[in-house]
């Protein structure tokens, strides 16, 4: 009889066990970086857009760096996909629109999408387009193109 109780309980404690393990997996996967589309620039951008990589900023404000999945050296985030950069994307179609908006930073041009979700900056006038998403919360806020202004105006030349 005590030989099949600790056997019981050897299987309570397995089960037990994988349990603990799956909750702590599942804690895991709720912190894991977001997830986005990584650019396919052709090899010339690409390289500018390597050289951006290795000038970002560590934080924004008071977001730390946290990079998307899947890993790249063409995209970066900082918070909880707060604000999300992305080197090499494609000429946005609204940059055709005469009525466009855009903002300057510290040198560098952006046109100015307004979205729901928070707006999106692209750059203009130099050699590949970076993207920069934000979440609402910098709606209003400066901060971060101003962060992000000098390692694009140091790696990402004007286009002539």
């Amino acid at each position: 009889m005590t030989r099949s109780r600790r056997r019981l309980s050897g299987r309570r404690s397995a089960r037990l066990s994988a349990v603990l393990l799956l909750a702590a997996l599942a804690g895991c996967a709720s912190q894991d970086a977001p997830s986005v589309a990584v650019p396919a620039p052709p090899p010339g951008e690409a390289a500018l857009c390597r050289a951006l990589h290795g000038e970002l900023p560590g934080s924004i404000g008071d977001l730390g760096r946290n990079d998307p999945e899947p890993r790249s050296e063409l995209t970066a985030g900082w918070g909880d996909a707060a604000i999300v950069l992305r080197c090499g994307v494609p000429r946005p179609e609204g940059m055709s629109d005469p009525q466009a908006k855009a903002v300057e930073a510290d040198g560098v041009n952006w046109m100015l999408e307004e979205r729901d979700s928070g707006p999106r900056f692209t750059t203009t006038y130099r050699e590949t387009y970076v993207e920069v998403t934000m979440d609402t919360r910098f709606a209003h806020d400066s901060t971060p193109l101003a962060r992000l202004a000098k390692p694009v105006a140091k790696t990402i030349p004007p286009s002539l």
